[in-house]
Formats: structure tokens, sequence, C-alpha cells
């Protein structure tokens, strides 16, 4: 895709000039810092189990929520209000390419963020102890990867409205309703597969069958039982490829039906 990566250093360079990428960047990097002070002063100095927390705790899934939201409400929805989206469309480069340089844009600036646990590991390292390299490298890289299913899914739902804020609420919603996928679909089970089917051997079978195809979808599932481990295993690798190229897919596809709508 031609003009991918002159798309992707235009957003980059732009989240980097703009004060409020500034704020949110300084945000979240003073409060990991904390959390992961705090951590190391609990675990008496475990230096893998501090960093394990901050890289992988609850708070980097909450973050999950909201910085993908931010971030799509400032290269999308932002951009289409103010009509500099449409400009860019009109330039020569693809849709597809537009997509995937903006997509690059805010998981790279997301990598930039996660990055401080790798200066914490390095610090750590100097001071005499060293970490588990292979764990906090393929902690980090599967950072990565969650950073951009989420910014995908965040983008798609951006796509939806014009209108920053609600571009945000919705990009912080369907972020939300993935990582709750699991809890909401055992919930969901309980009621459905009785009215389903009756009998007991049915009822176990559908319930093993959904409980499959959730767990399929399960990025914190995903990412726990390989990257964390520092393991690169290719078919976790697969999972996230799969499904981000499926949002940024359905993405370039709104905003092409968007723009023929006028």
């Amino acid at each position: 895709m031609i003009g991918t990566f002159t798309v992707a250093r235009r957003e980059l360079s732009g989240l980097f000039m703009a004060p409020f990428t500034w704020v949110i960047l300084l945000v979240v990097l003073f409060l990991n810092g904390l959390l992961f002070s705090n951590t190391l002063y609990q675990t008496q100095f475990n230096v893998t189990a501090s960093l394990t927390d901050a890289m992988t705790g609850a708070s980097f899934w909450l973050w999950m929520i909201f910085l993908p939201a931010l971030l799509s409400m400032r290269l999308v929805a932002e951009e289409s209000r103010s009509g500099t989206l449409e400009y860019l469309l009109t330039a020569p480069v693809s849709d597809a390419a537009v997509v995937v340089g903006k997509f690059l844009a805010a998981t790279g600036f997301l990598a930039v963020i996660w990055s401080s646990s790798l200066i914490y590991a390095l610090s750590l390292h100097l001071a005499g102890g060293p970490p588990d390299w292979p764990a906090v490298l393929g902690t980090w890289f599967g950072t990565i990867l969650v950073s951009g299913l989420f910014v995908s899914i965040g983008m798609l739902a951006a796509t939806l409205t014009s209108t920053p804020l609600l571009a945000a609420f919705l990009s912080m919603i369907a972020c939300l309703m993935w990582i709750a996928l699991p809890f909401l679909a055992s919930q969901l089970m309980l009621y459905l597969v009785p009215l389903l089917t009756s009998s007991a051997e049915g009822q176990a079978a559908l319930t093993d069958l959904m409980g499959n195809i959730v767990a399929s979808m399960d990025a914190l599932r995903h990412f726990g039982r390989s990257f964390q481990l520092g393991v690169l295993d290719s078919s976790e690798l697969v999972f996230f490829l799969t499904w981000i190229s499926f949002f940024l897919f359905l993405t370039a596809r709104s905003i092409e039906a968007r723009r023929w709508r006028g």
C-alpha cells in the first residue's frame, strides 16, 4: 500500500506535537511509575513480579479501555469533524493506506508508553537485580499486539460518528465489551443454553462449544499463555494479527461507505 508509512509518519509526528497526547503520555507514565514503585516495595523487591504487574496487571487492561479510544478520537473522529480526514482521503493514497497508517501511528505511540517497562527492567538490571529478560521482552511485544488489537477496535468504532466525544465513548464501550467478553458470554450461556436444548448431554456439548468459541476470542487468555511467559507462539501471533486485520478491513470499508454517502 503506497503511502502507508508516509501517513504513519505524518500522524505520529502530529501526535507528538499535540499537547493533548503529551498530557496522556505524562499521566500514564506517572501513574505506571507509582504503581511499579509500590509493587516493588510490597513484593520486597521481587523484580519479576513487579515488572509483570506493571506490564500486565489490571491497570494495563484499564488503560486499554481508555487510551485506544482517546487516540481513535484524535486520529479519526476529530479529523472527520474538522474535514482533515476527507482531505487526506482525496490524496493519492488508498483508504486502506490511510487506515493502516493511522493504526501504525497510534500503536507506535502506545509502544513508546509501554517501553517505560523496559527502562524499569534495565535500571533494575544495572542495580544488581537482573530480570527475566525473555519474559520482559516477550511481554512488551505482547503489549504492542494487544494495543494494536484495541486500537483497531477503537478506530472502527470511531468511524461510526464525526462527534469526537461520542466516538471516544463508543470506542471505550467496544474495548470494554471485548475485555469483558468471557464474563458476558458465561452469563449469557446460563440463560441461553437451557433454551436451546433440554437434555443434559446437549447442554454440556453446547456449553463446551460456546466456551471454546469465546476462549478463541479471549485476548487476555491468548496474551497470558504465551507472551507473558517469554514464549513466541505463532498461533497466538496469528490470533492477534488476524483480528487486527479484520477490524482494519472493516474500518476501511466504513470510511469508504461514509465517503460515498457524502
